[in-house]
């Protein structure tokens, strides 16, 4: 699924996405997705994508980096 473009969604679009694609699996053995996370809320980590400051790539990339 692609992220909604900043510049053409809302702050409520921006989170909806977010919580449906960091969505806990309840599978940590096959997920994986709070090992990416570093233990942190994808709310937390995404803010800057949600208030609209940087793209969701963006964002990602500097998780990736370990630049949060």
């Amino acid at each position: 699924m692609t992220p909604p473009d900043v510049k053409q969604s809302t702050k409520e679009e921006r989170l909806k996405f977010v919580q449906s694609q960091w969505q806990c699996m309840n599978n940590c053995e096959l997920c994986g997705k709070c090992h990416l996370l570093k233990g942190k809320e994808a709310e937390v980590l995404y803010e800057d994508y949600i208030e609209g400051k940087s793209s969701y790539m963006e964002v990602t990339f500097k998780i990736r980096n370990n630049n949060y």
